[in-house]
């Protein structure tokens, strides 16, 4: 069997973490099987769909890089809708229905009120039909045998189509909703893989009946545990939580798949550049069915972690012209950011004011600048040579030598190895910074 997953988001919004989730392990998934990952635009509203949207979730994937393997969108499938549709209606599977929404609503507050679960009750072949009111469409779900699937998150499931309602599959203006349209979509698409929230666990009930109306095998469900924040749901903060949003605060794509790959499984988050071994060990038997928590800090510490291991090749269309590969290397292991590199130009080229020395300093900065004017050879480790100078001109040592050198260099009192940045900062602004 060919393993094909997709990614089938409706552009009504911006790509999330909780998407961009689902999009990842479905890639994953596809490409440990080697087979294909095929992204479906969910279109069938069109007063809410925008073409920016789905510009911004093309551009969103490639970020991530998760390549895709073919693209669908179902506002131009709706002739195979109608001709599946009408298939069904001609085998009793889906029924003209009445009701308004109010009269809905005062049925299910009845049902409740008597303690029973508000299932909608289906009405007699001959009931009357209202003049003059288009019908909207329901599925009728065969309530001869209990709906059951092992599910490879949840194990096995078991749902009595009795206490379901028929669901609606398409409004009294003709529009779909989602359950019909995604079953033909995967019926049509050869669809072998459904990885997606545990919010749709009930429609996966549902929709397993449809594709067996359509004569089709359902393909294997995964219903993932739904991301949560450090407060709650992520569902009241989503915009902070979308892609562009995470990427204007530095965070780099191979932090964010690293993080959300393992999120909810028992495996440890690894900050891996590389996705290849992400890929390769996923299984969802590993994956919990509590809530998997997502933490920013947690991202930023992986992004931190990521970053140190980009090589400049990597990152040079992103940082200034003055940060080369020797000093990108340098200043690296003290960035939580790319950004922050821009940081680092002043340090290396100024202008720079260094803050002002404590009179205890005074005599250490002094030594320093004149030791500095004599070195000879700048690229031979100026540090150890200035701080030797130094120590034997003033009796300086530890803490009371090198942090105010590395003040009046670096105006930070922690940092990069100072024997890696020395030779990347000039003579001669070294010695200005030291003269006192």
């Amino acid at each position: 069997m060919t393993v094909i997953t997709r990614f089938a988001p409706s552009p009504t919004g911006q790509l999330h973490v909780g998407n961009v989730r689902t999009a990842l392990h479905n890639w994953m998934w596809a490409r440990k099987h080697g087979g294909r990952f095929l992204l479906r635009i969910d279109d069938t509203d069109r007063d809410r769909s925008r073409e920016e949207y789905v510009d911004a979730i093309r551009a969103d994937l490639a970020w991530l890089g998760l390549d895709v393997d073919g693209e669908a969108r179902q506002s131009a499938r709706f002739e195979l809708y109608e001709r599946e549709f009408e298939a069904l209606k001609a085998a009793g599977r889906v029924y003209a229905c009445y009701e308004t929404p109010e009269e809905l609503d005062i049925r299910r507050k009845i049902l409740l009120s008597r303690g029973l679960p508000p299932v909608y009750e289906r009405k007699p072949a001959d009931a009357p039909v209202p003049d003059g009111v288009a019908p909207h469409w329901r599925f009728r779900l065969d309530h001869d045998a209990p709906i059951v699937w092992t599910d490879m998150v949840r194990g096995d499931q078991s749902f009595d189509p009795k206490s379901m309602s028929d669901p609606v599959v398409r409004r009294a203006d003709g529009s779909w909703l989602y359950l019909l349209p995604s079953v033909i979509d995967d019926i049509d698409m050869g669809i072998s893989h459904v990885v997606r929230g545990e919010d749709h666990v009930s429609n996966t009930a549902a929709q397993i009946q449809m594709f067996a109306a359509l004569g089709a095998a359902p393909p294997a469900f995964a219903h993932e545990a739904l991301l949560v924040g450090t407060e709650g749901k992520l569902s009241k903060r989503l915009g902070s939580l979308g892609m562009a949003a995470l990427r204007e605060q530095g965070i780099e794509a191979a932090a964010l798949v690293a993080l959300l790959a393992r999120l909810g499984t028992s495996d440890p988050v690894e900050p891996v550049t590389d996705p290849a071994p992400l890929v390769a060990a996923i299984d969802f038997a590993h994956f919990g069915r509590a809530p998997a928590r997502f933490d920013e800090a947690e991202l930023a510490l992986v992004n931190q972690k990521i970053v140190h291991q980009l090589d400049h090749a990597a990152v040079a269309d992103r940082l200034p012209a003055a940060i080369d590969a020797a000093r990108w290397q340098a200043i690296r292991p003290n960035l939580t950011t790319v950004a922050e590199a821009a940081d680092w130009v002043a340090v290396f080229d100024g202008p720079f004011a260094p803050p002002p020395a404590a009179e205890e300093d005074r005599a250490v900065l002094a030594a320093g600048a004149a030791a500095a004017s004599g070195i000879d050879d700048w690229s031979a480790d100026p540090w150890h040579a200035l701080t030797s100078a130094v120590k034997e001109a003033t009796g300086a040592k530890g803490r009371a030598l090198f942090l105010p050198l590395r003040r009046a260099l670096t105006g930070r009192d922690h940092g990069p190895d100072m024997a890696e940045l020395l030779p990347l900062i000039a003579r001669d602004r070294v010695v200005e910074r030291l003269s006192v």
